[in-house]
């Protein structure tokens, strides 16, 4: 149960914040319309299409320190690297996770940032939600209501973000929920607490942003948040080791264009114009193309059952000619894709 106590208002009668996020027409990872496709497996194509990627891995994946997000990532990775402990709480240090990691090169050494949770903290922040709006016509005024742009940056984007939950209520299309938390907008940042408007005593009671005024309701409520600590691995002194290290995660599957044979040599061609599709059951030489891409799934296993395991991916990137490509398959049907 969520810890929270109304500092000034609270909307009498509130119900349940709800947001539908819209799953028609939307594709898992292999594009096979999920569990509830009714269409006639011999109707359905499977499509692959290649793309180059152009470049090395290493202008992809390795960034310069400067551009390191967040706007403290170079003091915690000097700090870290000095031997010394830099931690934070709720944020990661580097934006990294294991599955996507944070390359930097410095003075000729290349490093993984990263970091590892070391604690829990408990805090309790404010809360805001806007809870219902009323939209304004072109001739009418909500004497009541703060703009939006008057108040302090901290509030903008509160408000900001804050709407975005509202606006989704009754409707489909869903929430960024990586910026709306508990339905609403949570005051993390110290400066942003002490200039902010909307938490003041006296603070406006409603709010008028995108032509829509709302109530504005705050809360306090408690949050136990992971603390982190800064990780800084040197990984390579070159940029061959470098773009090794990055070929070992990330390429999915390598083709040798003397390994292939003439029927599967044409149908990568064609993949990588305006695509490749096949009905099943599929020719000698499209199953051999699925199996140097290593989805088997597609030829072993029932794909629709299998369209979340690792044997299914669906997508990646490939190694060929000494090119980096990605590739994706996905199924059509005559009526289109």
């Amino acid at each position: 149960m969520t810890e929270q106590s109304t500092t000034r208002r609270r909307l009498l009668g509130a119900g349940c914040v709800t947001a539908a996020v819209a799953a028609a027409g939307c594709l898992g990872p292999l594009g096979s319309g999920g569990s509830g496709d009714s269409t006639d497996p011999a109707e359905r194509s499977l499509r692959l299409s290649i793309a180059s990627r152009g470049g090395s891995l290493r202008e992809r994946y390795v960034i310069d320190l400067a551009d390191a997000r967040p706007p403290d990532a170079e003091e915690a990775f000097r700090t870290t690297l000095e031997v010394s402990t830099y931690t934070t709480q709720y944020r990661r240090p580097f934006f990294s996770t294991l599955d996507d990691p944070t390359y930097v090169r410095d003075e000729g050494t290349y490093y993984r940032l990263g970091s590892v949770v070391v604690d829990e903290a408990v805090e309790t922040r404010p809360v805001l939600r806007l809870p219902d709006g009323t939209r304004i016509d072109d001739d009418a005024t909500d004497d009541d209501a703060i703009a939006t742009e008057a108040l302090p940056e901290g509030d903008r984007r509160a408000v900001e973000i804050a709407h975005m939950a509202a606006r989704a209520r009754g409707d489909e299309g869903g929430v960024p929920w990586g910026l709306v938390q508990r339905g609403g907008y949570v005051y993390r940042s110290a400066e942003a607490v002490e200039t902010s408007r909307l938490l003041s005593d006296d603070g406006p009671d409603r709010v008028v942003y995108r032509e829509t005024a709302y109530t504005v309701e705050i809360t306090e409520e408690r949050f136990h948040e992971p603390v982190y600590r800064a990780t800084v691995e040197p990984v390579a002194t070159s940029p061959e080791r470098m773009e090794a290290i990055l070929r070992a995660k990330f390429v999915d599957a390598r083709i040798a264009r003397d390994a292939l044979s003439t029927e599967e040599s044409r149908i990568l061609r064609s993949a990588r114009g305006e695509g490749y599709d096949e009905p099943r059951p599929y020719s000698e030489g499209y199953r051999g193309v699925l199996t140097t891409l290593h989805e088997r799934a597609y030829l072993d296993g029932n794909v629709e059952k299998d369209a979340f395991s690792d044997a299914a991916r669906g997508s990646g990137t490939v190694l060929y000619g000494g090119e980096y490509y990605e590739y994706r398959l996905r199924f059509t049907t005559s009526s289109g894709p």
